[in-house]
């Protein structure tokens, strides 16, 4: 192989250099313990290589281990600094959790983290533990963490399958991947069974209900065989990284892996069964690839269904499938075989006559001298398979216009080359030819190219090379003319060929490309799901041709949200759709389940759930086997899927901030409304109470006292149930104002009244400018708007220093001020005091509900005035209405 192709590539240089990067970076390593059930001893091993790591002088603790009681467990977890759990209270519960700010603040080298996929208890910074450990990660210290390999997320549906039960918790494979080191912890199937009945795995009565639902023995072997793959994957996958880094051309045998390559042969179905007998016999992995060249295109084109039956079929048994694309087959198929680490590639034994191995070498031969230290499998062929499966596809008609134009090509350059014949040399009429050869290879097509070069060397010997009119050569100098003639034709036609399936081959490309581009922009500007779904049909229409529909999930049943004009499912096609969705399995027309169906059903499928099915009815059956059409509509689908999860998302999210909002109204409601109604009520109750009790000898005095506090306190409960209902009415819209034209020293005169209680203990300087207009407004309304607003002041203001009232008309409004010289407001919350519940901290003996200020705003803007506050200099508030002098009409405002 050439040097280049040993070499790393790009993207295997970019991997190296950012972990590179992270190594230097500042971030903590993570080391897995990874079991395949509970009870296998990951914990007692990460206690153990603790102990390992503090001996070699390394800072380590305990930042949350579970020892469910395990007396072995607790003993290990001794000699080792422990950080104190989080206690969490949840439902009248106390929780512990991790306390990851303290771990943070201890900053050890090494912390020790128990159960990974543990989703904490509701409170805590992060709703799963291995967010956690991601924080602690990027702090810069090293964990140590366990975990099941049920719990990730990409074998949630395998496990399920295998086991029945369905794991809740996950977590993403990502960390898998990050980590920098697994340890598989491994036990026997039996031995962890009889741990499992000496109770040293959950309590007698848990451990019986786990044998009966989980630690089944072929559930326990079924999920050990993945823990011990998933890791060898893990260990494959760095061997394959170290060996592109360091251009290890390999393979290294750590394990086997073959290699087959199918194309389009009646021959490749027993290539892909070999493969896999042999695979299963070695226990190993193996791929099948599909190569495309220039050469083999137009082959493909005319075998195709061949090809992707084969793929189909490579892929149902459990191969690995790819398709290249590359200008040599033997050298992309030891290619791949080397990046991939492959140890055997396995081909047919060619059945050529012999004699064609003179004209061109056998691709076997080709890939045995390319292998190297890859074995190479010759398989024999039967030939009556070849002679029941030929290989030839349908003929397609002779291009008669080609040659006929090149016949005519001829005959135009002939004659313009006698008219020229006495002004030009035979060696520049030659050079005539070749313009006209170059014109038919660029546009006539091979074979047509081919048959002008022919005919045109015989016109040019016949009518102009000595002894002419006959196809003698005088000078055997234009026999090599004549052969260069049309080497140059057929060179130049290949290539022309050549790039034009090139290019037929990139503009494939390119559509679906453009088509997942569109797609996605469409999806992008959707706001809803409606958008998602009308954008999803119209995109695979014009991209795939045929028709399309889109199913919901609507409660227990699906429902078709969006599809082409015209289309209409059956009961029969909600049945297939219906199973598709429920199976997280393509089916329907094009697979191997219901197949009677008209239309190919795909599920909307994203890491967390199906969240609908993609219907697909194309235009040609052969569509439905097609490798590249099948990819681009599971691409469709999932670009789909993620779209309609956003829109999902954002809806419960926009729930999710509606029940805060309400839970943070309900509680702010709670929190004013308790002192308010609990201090008036308990003051009726005792006074009511005293006077009740006949024991109890009271003075007229008292008793007067006693009715005037209760009289008080029943006039208070009244205005806060008023307030309340009055909130009711203006957020309802139902609070109508009755105006009429009304004097401000009447308006004043009602407040003060209505106040006369609290004003006994408060003093109140009032100063009314004389011959102010009427203003037409809502007697009641406003009355309350200004008891309101003095009642709030009486609350903050000093007792040696007086409210004051005034009152002024400028302009063609009316003006009142209600001022008070207590601690006033901090300015970022002058703009705030009129919101609803609202209320900023307050001196002792002071406070409210956060309703008054907030129904004053609403009255006085239902009169087409205004209302705000400033801060006074030298302390205090102000609180300033504008009202217009203008009259309101009946009728005309409410709120």
């Amino acid at each position: 192989m050439r040097d280049d192709e040993t070499r790393p590539s790009p993207e295997t240089l970019l991997k190296v250099a950012r972990a590179e990067e992270e190594a230097h970076s500042g971030r903590g390593k993570l080391k897995i313990f990874l079991g395949y059930a509970p009870g296998v001893g990951k914990t007692y091993a990460m206690l153990e290589a603790a102990h390992v790591r503090k001996r070699e002088g390394r800072d380590v603790v305990a930042a949350y281990v579970e020892s469910h009681g395990r007396s072995e467990t607790d003993l290990l977890l001794e000699g080792l600094e422990l950080v104190a759990k989080l206690q969490i209270e949840y439902q009248g519960v106390r929780l512990p959790e991790m306390d990851v700010d303290a771990v943070l603040a201890r900053k050890p080298q090494i912390a020790l983290v128990d159960e990974l996929a543990h989703t904490n208890a509701r409170g805590a910074r992060h709703e799963k533990r291995w967010q956690d450990v991601e924080e602690l990660i990027c702090a810069g210290i090293d964990v140590y963490t366990t975990v099941n390999v049920q719990h990730f997320e990409s074998l949630n549906d395998v496990v399920a399958q295998i086991t029945g039960v369905i794991v809740r918790e996950t977590v993403p494979d990502k960390l898998l991947d990050q980590a920098v080191e697994i340890r598989l912890v491994d036990i026997p199937p039996e031995d962890l069974l009889e741990r499992l009945r000496e109770g040293k795995v959950y309590i007698p009565e848990k451990a019986m209900l786990a044998t009966e639902k989980f630690f089944k023995p072929g559930n326990l072997m079924a999920l050990r065989e993945l823990s011990l793959r998933r890791a060898a994957s893990r260990v494959d996958d760095q061997m394959r990284a170290y060996m592109e880094a360091r251009s290890i051309t390999g393979p290294w045998p750590a394990a086997e892996k073959l290699l087959v390559c199918v194309s389009g042969s009646p021959y490749s179905e027993k290539l892909i069964r070999t493969t896999r007998r042999l695979a299963d016999e070695m226990k190993a992995r193996w791929h099948t690839v599909y190569i495309e060249t220039p050469g083999l295109s137009r082959h493909a084109r005319e075998n195709r269904e061949r090809v992707w039956r084969d793929l189909r079929l490579a892929e149902s048994l459990g191969a690995d499938v790819a398709t290249l694309t590359a200008t040599s087959v033997p050298q992309a198929l030891i290619q791949f075989a080397v990046q991939n680490n492959v140890t055997k590639v396995v081909v047919g034994k060619p059945m050529k006559p012999r004699w064609r191995e003179f004209l061109r070498q056998p691709l076997v031969d080709e890939i045995i001298r390319l292998s190297g230290p890859i074995d190479v499998y010759v398989v024999s062929i039967d030939v009556a398979v070849g002679k029941a499966k030929p290989a030839t596809a349908p003929k397609k008609p002779a291009p008669w216009a080609g040659y006929l134009k090149g016949a005519v090509l001829v005959v135009g350059i002939t004659l313009l080359c006698q008219v020229l014949r006495g002004a030009l040399a035979p060696t520049n009429l030659m050079m005539i030819y070749l313009l006209g050869l170059v014109l038919a290879a660029t546009k006539l097509g091979r074979r047509a190219a081919v048959l002008t070069a022919f005919f045109s060397v015989l016109a040019f010997d016949f009518f102009f090379v000595p002894p002419y009119l006959t196809f003698a050569v005088a000078d055997t100098e234009y026999v090599i003319t004549f052969i260069a003639l049309f080497t140059v034709c057929v060179v130049i036609s290949t290539l022309v060929s050549q790039s034009g399936e090139r290019a037929d081959s990139v503009r494939e490309r390119e559509e679906q490309t453009s088509s997942l581009y569109y797609l996605s922009r469409d999806l992008a500007v959707a706001s809803n799901l409606d958008g998602i779904v009308s954008a999803t049909v119209r995109n695979i229409e014009r991209s795939v041709g045929g028709e399309v529909a889109v199913l919901i999930p609507e409660g227990e049943r699906l429902v078709l949200r969006a599809a082409s004009a015209g289309l209409i499912l059956e009961t029969k096609e909600h049945a297939v759709a219906d199973w598709s969705f429920r199976n997280n399995s393509p089916a329907g027309r094009g697979t191997d389940t219901l197949i009677s169906a008209q239309l190919l059903y795909l599920p909307l499928q994203t890491s967390g759930e199906v969240l609908g099915v993609l219907g697909i009815r194309l235009k040609a059956e052969t569509d439905y086997a097609s490798p590249l059409t099948r990819r681009l509509l599971h691409a469709f689908a999932t670009q789909a899927a993620f779209a309609v999860e956003r829109v999902l998302l954002a809806k419960q999210a926009e729930q999710a901030q509606i029940l805060q909002a309400r839970e943070s109204l309900e509680r702010a409601l709670l929190n004013s409304i308790s002192h308010d109604l609990r201090t008036p009520l308990v003051t009726i109750s005792g006074a009511l109470g005293a006077l009740r009790d006949r024991n109890m000898a009271l003075e007229e005095a008292t008793r007067h006292d006693l009715l005037d506090a209760a009289w008080e306190e029943a006039a208070r409960l009244n205005r806060f149930v008023a307030n309340l209902l009055d909130m009711t009415r203006l957020e309802a819209g139902a609070l109508k104002l009755k105006p009429e034209p009304s004097d401000l020293q009447d308006l004043i005169g009602c407040a003060l009244a209505a106040l006369a209680p609290q004003l006994a203990m408060s003093r109140l300087e009032t100063r009314v400018e004389p011959g102010l207009p009427l203003v037409s407004i809502d007697m009641v309304l406003m009355t309350q708007v200004l008891v309101n607003l003095i009642d709030n002041a009486t609350k903050y203001a000093p007792r040696d220093r007086p409210v004051e009232l005034n009152a002024r008309a400028t302009g063609g409004s009316v003006i009142i001020e209600v001022a008070d010289r207590g601690p006033g407001v901090p300015p970022q919350d002058l703009d705030r005091i009129f919101d609803k519940f609202y209320r900023v901290t307050v001196p002792d003996g002071a406070g409210g509900t956060g309703m008054e200020l907030s129904i004053c705003k609403g009255i006085v803007e239902a009169h087409g005035g205004e209302i705000r506050a400033e801060n006074r200099e030298g302390g205090g508030l102000r609180m300033i209405v504008t009202l217009p002098v203008e009259p309101v009409r009946e009728g005309e405002q409410g709120v």
